[in-house]
C-alpha cells in the first residue's frame, strides 16, 4: 500500500539513512527555487496578474474539512480507478507543463517525467511544448498509458499532424487545452522579458513536424529564427464551439477538454461528443480574477454526470488529493510539486514526490475511515471558513 512509504523511511532511519529530498512540499519548493535559474523560477512559479487566482487555488483546499468516520476497517485500501476503459492504480496523474524539459538539470525533463510514470504507474499528460519530441517520450512510459496535451495551432493541418503523430506514438487520449491560445499577463516573466519558447526552447514537436517544416522557406537547421517566428504566428487558435466537430473528427481516442469550469460548458462539451472534462484554471497562470478551482469542481461534476472529470490547480498535498476526490473528481492532476522533485533529482525526485503524496492520501483515507475511493466520494465535507 502507498502508505508503506512512511515505514520505509522510518526503517531507513534505523540505518542512519535520511530522505535525500525534503518530505515537506514547502521545503521542497524552496530548494527547487534555489536550484533553478531565475527565468525558470518566474515561468514555473509565476501566475497571472497579481497572482490572486493562483493563490486562491491553493487556499481553497483550506476552506474544506473532512469529517472522519470511526470503527471502520481501513487496514486495506484501494486507490485504483477506471477511466476511459482502462484501470489505473492511483487516482492521480501528472498534469501537462510546457517547460518541463528545461526544469531538469540535464535539460530533458519530459523524458525524466515519462520514466517516473513508468516507475510509479502515475500517468503523464505530455505537453505539446516539449524539449524531446513525443516519439521519444512515449517509449519511456513502459506499460503505463500516457496522454497528449494539444495546444491547438491556428494552422489546422499542423494540428491534424500533431494528433496523428500522437496516435501513432501510442498515446491513449488527447487533452485539448482551451485557455492558452494567447498568453496571459504574467508580470514575473515580463519583468525578465523571458518567454522560453521565443528563445527556441521546448519546440521539438514543431521542429520535427513534417507539416510545420513544410511551411518554412529553409530547413530549421539553417534558419532557426524564422522557425521560431512561424511558431509564434501559428501557436494558438481561438477555438469556439463551432470548432468542436472538427476536433472530435481528428481522433477516435478519448477526447478531453481542459479548462472547463462552467456547468453549461460541461454539458455543451459532452453533447458535442467529448469523452472527458478537465476542470482547471491552468494553476492561475492564464487568467486572474477568478475563484479557487476547487470551488467550481462540484458544479462541473454534477453537470458531467457519468463522464470522467479530471481536475488540477492548487494541489500541493496528499490531503488536497483526497479533498478533490471527495468533491467528485475522477482523477487529480499534480502540477508544480513534481517539477520541484524533477529540479532536484530528476526521475528519482519525481518518484519521491509522487510517493509522498500518495502515502499521505493513503494514510489519511485509512485513519479517517474511508478505505476506498467510493467511500471518499461519499464522505462529508464541511466548509470551515
Amino acid at each position: 500500500m502507498y502508505g508503506d512509504y512512511e515505514l520505509e523511511i522510518y526503517l531507513d532511519g534505523l540505518r542512519g539513512v535520511l530522505p535525500k529530498l525534503p518530505i515537506d512540499m514547502r521545503l521542497l519548493e524552496k530548494k527547487a527555487i534555489e536550484a533553478w535559474p531565475d527565468e525558470i523560477v518566474s515561468y514555473v512559479q509565476g501566475g497571472c496578474g497579481d497572482e490572486r487566482t493562483q493563490n486562491l487555488n491553493v487556499s481553497a483546499f483550506e476552506r474544506w474539512g473532512l469529517v472522519p468516520r470511526m470503527m471502520v476497517d481501513g487496514s486495506k485500501r484501494d486507490l485504483s480507478i477506471e477511466m476511459f476503459g482502462k484501470k489505473f492504480p492511483t487516482p492521480i496523474f501528472m498534469a501537462p507543463i510546457g517547460v518541463l524539459g528545461i526544469c531538469s538539470q540535464d535539460g530533458h525533463g519530459d523524458l525524466a517525467t515519462a520514466r517516473a510514470a513508468a516507475k510509479t504507474g502515475v500517468p503523464m499528460v505530455a505537453s505539446t511544448l516539449s524539449v524531446d519530441p513525443i516519439e521519444k517520450i512515449v517509449p519511456e512510459f513502459g506499460e503505463v498509458p500516457g496522454f497528449f496535451q494539444l495546444y491547438t495551432p491556428n494552422d489546422r493541418e499542423i494540428a491534424e499532424s500533431f494528433v496523428r503523430r500522437a496516435e501513432a506514438a501510442g498515446f491513449q487520449g488527447i487533452v485539448v487545452t482551451l485557455d492558452t491560445w494567447i498568453a496571459g499577463w504574467r508580470p514575473r516573466d515580463l519583468a525578465k522579458s523571458s518567454f522560453p519558447q521565443l528563445r527556441g526552447h521546448c519546440l521539438a514537436n514543431y521542429f520535427t513536424d513534417p507539416v510545420f517544416r513544410s511551411r518554412l522557406p529553409k530547413p530549421i537547421e539553417e534558419d532557426p529564427v524564422t522557425a521560431v517566428r512561424l511558431w509564434a504566428k501559428i501557436f494558438g487558435a481561438a477555438l469556439t464551439w463551432a470548432d468542436l466537430p472538427w476536433l472530435r473528427s481528428l481522433t477516435k481516442l478519448p477526447l478531453i477538454l481542459k479548462g472547463i469550469c462552467h456547468p453549461d460548458d460541461v454539458r455543451r462539451a459532452l453533447d458535442g461528443g467529448v469523452d472527458g472534462i478537465y476542470c482547471s484554471t491552468h494553476g492561475g497562470r492564464q487568467a486572474n480574477g477568478g475563484v479557487g478551482c476547487l470551488d467550481m469542481l462540484p458544479g462541473v461534476v454534477e453537470a458531467a454526470g457519468s463522464a470522467p472529470v479530471l481536475f488540477d490547480s492548487g494541489v500541493r498535498t496528499g490531503t488536497d488529493i483526497v479533498k478533490a476526490l471527495a468533491m467528485g473528481a475522477t482523477a487529480v492532476g499534480i502540477g508544480r510539486p513534481y517539477t520541484w522533485g524533477l529540479a532536484l533529482d530528476g526521475t528519482a525526485g519525481i518518484v519521491h514526490v509522487l510517493r509522498c503524496l500518495l502515502a499521505e492520501a493513503d494514510l489519511l483515507m485509512a485513519i479517517d475511515g474511508y478505505p476506498t475511493l467510493a467511500d471518499v466520494r461519499a464522505a462529508k465535507l464541511i466548509k470551515v471558513c
